[in-house]
This record gives C-alpha cells, sequence and structure tokens, in this order.
C-alpha cells in the first residue's frame, strides 16, 4: 500500500494550496481518508476527514479547508483557502479501512506546507 501526497509549498498568507494524496494497493472505495498535519514541536493532529457519506473538518480550518475525494482515481484532495501563518506544518494522508475489513491503517510520507508573510 502506498500513500503519495503532493501539492505543499510556499505561500503568503491569504494564499491557497490544493493537495493531492494518490492511493495504491488498496481498493480504496470504503476506505475512511483523512488529513492530518504536524507542526514543528507539536503532535499530529486531524485536519479533515471524509468516508463514503461523510466528511469533516476541524474548527481550526473549517470554511477555509475542503476535503473531497475521487474513487475513480483513488485520490483524495485538499483545497487550502485563506491560508493563515499557523497553517504551516507537515500534512500527511491517512488510509483506515473499516473495522468489517480488518481497520487496517496506512501514512503517508507527508509533503511541507509553509505560508509565510
Amino acid at each position: 500500500v502506498q500513500l503519495v501526497e503532493s501539492g505543499g509549498g510556499l505561500v503568503q498568507p491569504g494564499g491557497s494550496l490544493r493537495l493531492s494524496c494518490a492511493a495504491s494497493g488498496l481498493t480504496f472505495t470504503g476506505y475512511h481518508m483523512s488529513w492530518y498535519r504536524q507542526a514543528p514541536g507539536k503532535g499530529r493532529e486531524l485536519v479533515a476527514t471524509i468516508d463514503d457519506f461523510n466528511f469533516r473538518t476541524e474548527d481550526s480550518v473549517r470554511g477555509r479547508f475542503t476535503i473531497w475525494r475521487d474513487d475513480v482515481v483513488k485520490k483524495v484532495y485538499m483545497q487550502m483557502n485563506n491560508l493563515k501563518p499557523q497553517d504551516t506544518a507537515v500534512y500527511y494522508c491517512h488510509a483506515r479501512a473499516s473495522v468489517a475489513n480488518g481497520g487496517a491503517e496506512y501514512w503517508g510520507q507527508g509533503t511541507q506546507v509553509t505560508v509565510f508573510p
């Protein structure tokens, strides 16, 4: 199983980025997909999550970040608008199978997002 993130980079406050996560080696449909982030010196935190029917974004990014998935191409995306310096972090893609399918979890290698004045 491989999760490969892309789309990170340097951006000024107020700017936008779109992250992509390409999955391979798993069925994808039925997997719970999430984006996490880890800022320097901090723990990894959930940013947004999506399954087959629902999606959710955390309070810190709600209204600015959007998550969606394309099961045909096995990708999950996150559009990040109105970026702030506190959004600076390494962003990770996460996949989790349903409990009925074993509950296996997988992580991508991360992509750096830096928001600087």
